[in-house]
């Protein structure tokens, strides 16, 4: 009788964990914190290399109106005006952008 029962109630198990996975996927969702963690240290890498290019156009002109970035650097200038900017990287949930010159990275959009 012990034996004749095994089987069902690992099947049933097997049932309940992968039914408790798809819920916690579908309400956390797939990424994880050292996901999110590891792009925004990548952003803030980024927004590193561009500012010094950012920095260079400012010593040249006098302002940072105008100034572009090249798509190699994975950041995009928002917003440039005489004194400051905005610099932005990633798409939706993942967007950051840091306000410069000095600032830091964080979270959302410009």
């Amino acid at each position: 009788m012990g034996r004749s029962l095994a089987f069902p109630l690992v099947l049933i198990a097997l049932a309940i964990g992968g039914f408790l996975f798809v819920r916690q996927t579908q309400s956390v969702g797939p990424t994880s914190r050292a996901e999110t963690q590891a792009a925004a240290a990548a952003a803030a890498t980024d927004f590193g290399a561009a500012q010094a290019v950012l920095l260079s156009w400012f010593a040249a002109h006098g302002t940072y109106a105008g100034v572009t970035l090249p798509p190699v650097y994975a950041v995009a200038v928002v917003r440039a005006d005489a004194s400051s900017f905005c610099l932005q990287a990633g798409a939706g949930a993942g967007t950051t952008h840091e306000l410069g010159p000095g600032g830091q990275a964080q979270s959302g959009p410009c």
